[in-house]
Order: structure tokens, then C-alpha cells, then sequence
């Protein structure tokens, strides 16, 4: 029987529901650590949590203030971050407004953040499709009022589910193409990876200054233009060792870096191995 099955929910106010759990010791990469739906109608103010946060505001509209981004309107259906330790403001206008909010921690929250799928800089998303989160969260509920290693274990999946749909539905992803206001640029420079490049004049050709341009390439791929043109290069590299017999020096010059000593000190650094042990351990026999 399910542990919370005798709870008296008649105790707690109308509308409201929530459950905590303390994460498993196991779970270190990813734990839900609570999860509700209530109606709101007051202001939380100048609040810290220890955990992650993301609340779900399914209808009705007010504002979110923090430290990073500052103080933003929300309007229903969007969701928003919040992030453990920082300073957070939000709550309705006078009609109130109705969330659903899960909390959530673990190593796997680094990736999250350097993969800019929540950020803190703006962390209210404008949403596309509400059912779609609802259904996330209502499952993200049902797990985690489970109590089981295996149902704590759905709960995570689903919550990183979530994470990723939520950047999905952000502005930019609705037309189906990613950042359509710089998905131009990214394609440019993946198409060019291999050619050296000005990125001063390459960042002119956008009508961007070097800075925007970083900033931009930041926010969206996670990485400097030049990271993004080294990891492009490095890809096709591994490609190339596994497809051919060149010699590695070969490879290098192939993706536009012409000191093979540089080249497989850069690819060791990324793969922990040197271009001739990847190529020994994926190459078929």
C-alpha cells in the first residue's frame, strides 16, 4: 500500500496538493524532491530554495523577480526556473493564478545549466503547448507519489523529459527550426568549420559586433564560436579515423588544422585518448 495512502488531505487548503521526498543516496545524477499543484494568490518574497525549482502556470499572469534577470511579467501558459540559494520574488495579479511546480537537484543539473536548457539570465519560457506539460507534470506526480526506487527513478527521466521539452516549446522552437533570428549563423559556421576564419569579419557578415556575436553563439549552442568550429572539426576527425586509413596527420589537415602535434594534443584533451586509440578502438575488423 502506497505509504501516503492515509494521509488527510482535508487538512490542507483547497486546491492545494503537495508531496516532498529526501533524494535516494543513489540517485546522485538526478532526484525529484517534491512536486504540487495549487492556486495562488499571494506573493512569495524575497525567498531562497536549497533545491532547484520549476513552477508551471497554467492560467492567469503576474511577475518574476530575481537578482539575474530582474523583474519580468508572466503570462499564462509559461513556465519559469528557479535556482538554489538566489534570491526569488514572483506571485500573481489580483485574480491569482493556478501552478503546478516540482523541485529537483543533482550533478545532472551542471549539464542543464551549461547547455543553457535553463537559464538564469532568463528563466521564464513562454509556452506552446500547455497539455503537454500538464501531462508531464501529472505524471511526474503519479511517480513520485509512488515511493519506490524504480517509480523515483521515472521520476527523474521525467523530469529531464520536461527540462528538454520546455526549451523545445521556448520562443524560437515553435516554427520548428531552432533560434530562427540566428539559426543562419550557427549553419554558416558549421558549414565552414573546416576553413579558417575571421571571426571578426565573419561576425560583420551577421551585422554583429565579435561580443554579440559570442554572446549569441553562447546562448544557443552552449559554446564560443571557436569552441563550436572545434568541436565541428574534432567530430569530422573521429569520422574520418574511423572511415579511412589516412594517416592521422592527414586527418588533421583534412579538418583545417595543419600541426599534427596540436591536433592530436586538442583530441586527447576532448577524448581522453589519442586519434590512433580511437581509431583501434571503433574502426571495424
Amino acid at each position: 500500500m502506497n505509504r501516503r495512502s492515509n494521509l488527510d488531505f482535508s487538512l490542507m487548503p483547497d486546491q492545494q496538493l503537495a508531496l516532498y521526498q529526501s533524494p535516494p543516496a543513489a540517485m546522485g545524477g538526478l532526484s525529484v524532491t517534491g512536486a504540487g499543484r495549487q492556486r495562488v494568490k499571494q506573493a512569495i518574497v524575497g525567498r531562497r530554495l536549497p533545491d532547484f525549482a520549476v513552477v508551471l502556470v497554467e492560467g492567469g499572469q503576474g511577475w518574476l523577480e530575481t537578482r539575474a534577470a530582474g523583474k519580468q511579467a508572466i503570462v499564462a501558459p509559461s513556465l519559469f526556473w528557479l535556482f538554489p540559494g538566489k534570491v526569488h520574488s514572483y506571485g500573481p495579479d489580483q485574480s491569482g493564478w493556478t501552478e503546478r511546480w516540482a523541485l529537483f537537484e543533482g550533478a545532472l543539473t551542471r549539464d542543464f545549466t551549461r547547455m543553457r536548457l535553463i537559464v538564469e539570465e532568463a528563466p521564464i519560457v513562454r509556452l506552446s503547448n500547455l497539455g503537454d506539460m500538464q501531462r508531464l507534470f501529472d505524471r511526474l506526480y503519479a511517480e513520485l507519489s509512488l515511493d519506490t526506487a524504480l517509480s523515483q527513478a521515472e521520476a527523474a527521466a521525467t523530469l529531464h523529459r520536461l527540462v528538454v521539452r520546455a526549451t523545445r516549446q521556448a520562443v524560437g522552437w515553435g516554427s520548428g527550426k531552432a533560434y530562427p533570428d540566428f539559426q543562419h549563423a550557427i549553419d554558416d559556421l558549421r558549414h565552414r568549420a573546416v576553413e579558417p576564419l575571421d571571426f571578426k569579419a565573419f561576425a560583420e557578415k551577421f551585422s554583429m559586433s565579435p561580443a554579440t556575436l559570442r554572446r549569441k553563439f553562447a546562448l544557443h549552442t552552449g559554446l564560443s564560436p571557436k569552441a563550436f568550429q572545434l568541436r565541428i572539426r574534432l567530430d569530422l576527425a573521429k569520422q574520418l579515423l574511423v572511415a579511412t586509413d589516412s594517416p592521422v596527420e592527414t586527418v588533421a589537415a583534412a579538418v583545417g588544422i595543419h600541426d599534427a602535434f596540436y591536433f592530436s594534443r586538442l583530441f586527447r584533451d576532448r577524448e581522453k585518448c589519442s586519434p590512433s586509440e580511437f581509431r583501434r578502438r571503433h574502426t571495424r575488423k
